[in-house]
């Protein structure tokens, strides 16, 4: 299981349950309490989920197919490792918003969830976005405020220090509002305390920027830009039928 949010994995747990299958589960060193307490509460509510639970403290062996989830240069590990069983191997991912420049203030109120919700860990966290040529910030900058005491975490705050030192040193352009780093990049991942962003042109522009990513997107939040976009706010309230990478974990359990 992947460790990066609380109980990040309970939603493969619950798709493997709900199929009537067992489960050998290696928990994350960073999300094991949270998990540990889930499965008692669930064996609690049905004891027959007592025998559909294995719990594994080293590598598991006998299995018939697995889940698993690490960073792009783990899968290739798992890869080779699970190369003879059914797998889903997930691979790190990211999210994005679309903003034309015309959102309301509540609009971005509730994007700042996206982007700050679990210090940006999870890969529904909004690490970039695109925003038209001459894009006023003002409105942007205000909108987040109501996040500006997630600075006095000290870990955040160490991660906001070291990358505004660094982007300093390197003379990068950036804005910042003292909890906050706004950085021009055509990269995609952000650090912690850093959102990345990206100019467009125009519709036709935008759309070829999207298309260069789209395999390695897990939201895009936007109004009114694609079927499968995320509302502003929504991305860490996923639904049970919101699968991860847009692979149906049901569907993969009972393919035989």
């Amino acid at each position: 299981m992947a460790g990066n949010l609380p109980l990040v994995g309970f939603h493969d747990l619950l798709c493997v349950l709900i199929t009537g299958q067992k489960l050998a589960v290696k928990f994350s060193k960073n999300d094991d309490v949270l998990m540990k307490f889930m499965i008692k509460y669930l064996i609690f509510k049905n004891v027959k989920f007592k025998d559909h639970i294995i719990i594994k403290d080293s590598i598991i062996k006998d299995f018939d197919r697995v889940i698993a989830t690490g960073s792009n240069n783990t899968s290739r590990y798992f890869d080779y490792y699970f190369r003879n069983k059914p797998s889903i191997i997930r691979k790190n991912r990211f999210s994005v918003a679309i903003l034309s420049g015309k959102e309301s203030k509540v609009e971005l109120e509730k994007l700042s969830t996206d982007i700050f919700s679990f210090f940006g860990l999870g890969c529904r966290n909004v690490s970039k976005i695109y925003i038209p040529v001459n894009y006023n910030f003002d409105v942007f900058f205000k909108s987040m405020y109501s996040w500006k005491n997630i600075i006095y975490n000290h870990k955040y705050a160490s991660n906001y220090n070291y990358n505004k030192t660094i982007n300093l040193i390197d003379k990068n352009s950036i804005l910042e509002n003292g909890f906050l780093i706004l950085k021009e990049s055509g990269e995609n991942h952000s650090p912690i305390s850093v959102l990345l962003y990206e100019y467009y042109k125009n519709t036709r522009d935008l759309r070829k920027k999207i298309e260069l990513i789209e395999k390695d997107l897990q939201c895009i939040v936007a109004n009114n830009y694609c079927k499968s976009e995320v509302n502003f706010g929504e991305t860490q309230n996923p639904k049970l039928s919101d699968y991860a990478d847009n692979i149906d974990t049901i569907e993969f359990l009972l393919t035989k």
